[in-house]
């Protein structure tokens, strides 16, 4: 595989990292350094873990991706947007650490949720015979990358539209965990 096709797969596998890094830059009041490293980091990690884990396990993945990776992706996004938007109606200025997504297993979902498909690509390199661990440091560091620059938009986009900030950044998860579906919906067919 030359590595003009690896990278744009590794692109479009951190797009939906990405996005989630918009509305994560969306909902955080005050980012720090720490919001940027735990984001990037972790959806870097699993991005780059995914691929190999599918590599490695092979069929028993598969069928389970295949059959349910995207039900889980809508859920989860699904489930945590909504918490999102119902938090933003409270004055609890206190819910604003709760609804940091970048802390405790809110961050552990998202970045499950958003590497899935990364496990599908693993699986499909090792069909083919080709290594793995080249293509997986390229897809994690891309991810690192794209999540940093969509915290950065993220945070623009929540300055400028204020206190609905948090509710565009659920709605935008939810969107992310619709089209997951559709798209594997529309591959069906």
């Amino acid at each position: 595989m030359n590595l003009l096709t690896l990278f744009g797969i590794a692109i479009s596998l951190a797009m939906d990292a990405f996005s989630v890094c918009i509305a994560a830059g969306v909902n955080i009041k005050e980012i720090s350094g720490r919001h940027y490293f735990r984001l990037s980091f972790h959806f870097g990690l699993f991005q780059f873990l995914m691929p190999i884990i599918g590599y490695h396990f092979g069929l028993l993945i598969e069928k389970i991706i295949s059959k349910y990776g995207h039900w889980v992706v809508l859920a989860v996004l699904s489930f945590i947007g909504i918490k999102m938007i119902y938090q933003s109606f409270s004055d609890d200025k206190e819910n604003n650490d709760k609804n940091d997504p970048s802390k405790g297993m809110t961050l552990i979902l998202l970045s499950v949720a958003t590497s899935i498909d990364a496990a599908a690509i693993g699986l499909s390199m090792a069909t083919i015979k080709l290594p793995i661990v080249l293509p997986a440091i390229i897809i994690g560091l891309t991810c690192i990358i794209f999540s940093i620059l969509g915290i950065v938009i993220g945070k623009k986009i929540g300055m400028v539209i204020g206190k609905w900030a948090e509710r565009l950044g659920g709605l935008i998860l939810i969107a992310i965990g619709v089209k997951v579906l559709l798209e594997h919906i529309c591959i069906g067919f």
